[in-house]
């Protein structure tokens, strides 16, 4: 019971020798992989520079108190007020309330009836700073960032996604060589046994079992690079593959598959208006794209820029209550209109030549993004399509080096044939088998490039 207990304990994957398969790698790297958690914090960072820019619309209050401690007047004032920036046309909007005390000069602004004054005003930039200006334009751009994270978000997930595959069947081929690699230094090690046998009744020459022997020790060799290789590449697989406690699991070599998965073509992306559908979701194009609409909101307010300034303004004010002075209204209104044209305009002027500058670069740019994810995706069936070829001819080649050794064994068995014949038609299996394990990581290292030139991993 406690040997039950201790099992139920243990992480899954430590209990079960399961296979591991590229599904349980992707999605350890999606939940853990501390290169793609850092490129979606970048989300939060842009999400907070939205929030920045959103400061310069904040609700603003003020309070302003005086007094007149000495002299002939000793009057003391309040005033309160909100001032709040709106969203459209530069408009500002204030509300306040003042109220004064005491004795205050003829002179002083400040004075109110007993029961206070309540004002408010608007504000509007009718062609500078109107349609546009530099705090909105910012807003703008920052949501553009925002959406901006998410290109770059999944630009890495396509790199790290294939980076990862590009591992894991880095590590399965390696843990396969291996594999064929003792297959074939057993097969020599069983001989031995036999041909000392065979030596001592002088049915074979000394000679052939000390070469028998050398074989041995060269396929010692063999595996010993291989191990080495596949132990080489479990370490570079455990950067991707993690435990739940975010640490790198090197996979056992019990977890190794006994083969590789079936090795099937996709869907050829060659029509043109595929072609266009597949370009449409890589995220570099809409990078260019979110690119251009910041660069077009820096155009439209270096325009801007170069426009006068006309102001309009328009406040009412309410005084409440009676007394203490005859002359301070209830009830005034003000408008007013301000001028200001700029004469040579240079700053404004520069800068709406750099950005129309920017924006032809980026539409070349745009052009040759597209042009570029279409060789990729061709380039990328042209090698998948040719590691599918190489694949086949690598097993039709184990198939005929497989019926040539057990020919060749069975006329070594006979004493027709040699040892140093039989070696050369093992050692020629032992190729075509390496060949064949390099082929399917090859395929599956094409099908991984051609995931990623057609963003298949982003499709919803």
């Amino acid at each position: 019971m406690r040997w039950l207990a201790l099992i139920a304990w243990l992480p899954a994957w430590l209990v079960a020798a399961e296979p591991l398969r590229l599904p349980e790698v992707l999605t350890s790297v999606k939940e853990r992989y501390p290169p793609l958690l850092i490129a979606m914090i970048e989300q939060d960072i842009a999400a907070g520079r939205l929030r920045q820019a959103d400061g310069a619309f904040d609700l603003g209050f003020a309070l302003r108190a005086g007094i007149t401690p000495k002299g002939y007047y000793d009057g003391e004032t309040t005033d309160v007020a909100l001032e709040q920036r709106l969203p459209f046309w530069g408009a500002n909007v204030f509300a306040g309330y003042r109220r004064s005390s005491g004795l205050l000069a003829d002179y002083d602004k400040d004075r109110t009836q007993r029961d206070g004054e309540f004002r408010a005003g608007l504000r509007f930039n009718l062609l500078r700073d109107g349609p546009i200006d530099r705090q909105r334009a910012e807003r703008l751009k920052a949501r553009l960032d925002l959406s901006l994270a998410d290109p770059f978000i999944e630009r890495q997930q396509l790199d790290i996604v294939r980076s990862a595959t590009r591992s894991y069947y880095q590590w399965a081929a390696a843990g396969l060589r291996e594999s064929v690699a003792r297959e074939q230094l057993k097969v020599a090690e069983d001989r031995a046994a036999a041909l000392t046998e065979q030596a001592k009744k002088g049915m074979v020459a000394p000679i052939v079992v000390t070469d028998n022997e050398r074989l041995i020790v060269s396929r010692q060799l063999i595996v010993t690079q291989a191990r080495r290789r596949f132990e080489a590449a479990a370490l570079e697989l455990s950067l991707f593959y993690r435990g739940p406690d975010d640490q790198p699991i090197t996979p056992a070599r019990e977890r190794l598959p006994k083969d590789l998965p079936v090795a099937e073509l996709p869907e050829r992306m060659g029509d043109v208006s595929l072609l266009e559908a597949v370009a449409e979701l890589r995220p570099e194009l809409r990078r260019v794209r979110l690119l251009k609409e910041k660069v077009e909101i820096d155009l439209r307010l270096a325009r801007n820029a170069t426009l006068p300034n006309l102001d309009l303004t328009f406040g009412i004010t309410r005084n409440q209550g009676d007394g203490p002075y005859n002359d301070v209204r209830r009830d005034e209104s003000r408008a007013g209109l301000e001028f200001r044209l700029p004469i040579q305009r240079n700053e404004a002027l520069g800068r709406t030549q750099v950005s129309e500058a920017e924006l032809r670069r980026l539409e070349q740019d745009l052009y040759f993004v597209r042009d570029r994810i279409r060789v990729e995706v061709k380039d990328g069936w042209s090698a998948l399509a040719a590691a599918h070829e190489l694949l086949g001819a690598a097993r039709r080649n184990v198939e005929l080096s497989a019926i040539l050794v057990k020919a060749e064994q069975t006329r070594f068995s006979q004493g027709a044939t040699d040892l140093l014949a039989l070696q050369i038609r093992e050692q020629a299996l032992l190729e075509a088998q390496f060949s064949e394990v390099t082929a399917q990581a090859d395929f599956f290292t094409a099908l991984a490039d051609y995931r990623a030139a057609i963003a298949a991993d982003l499709k919803k």
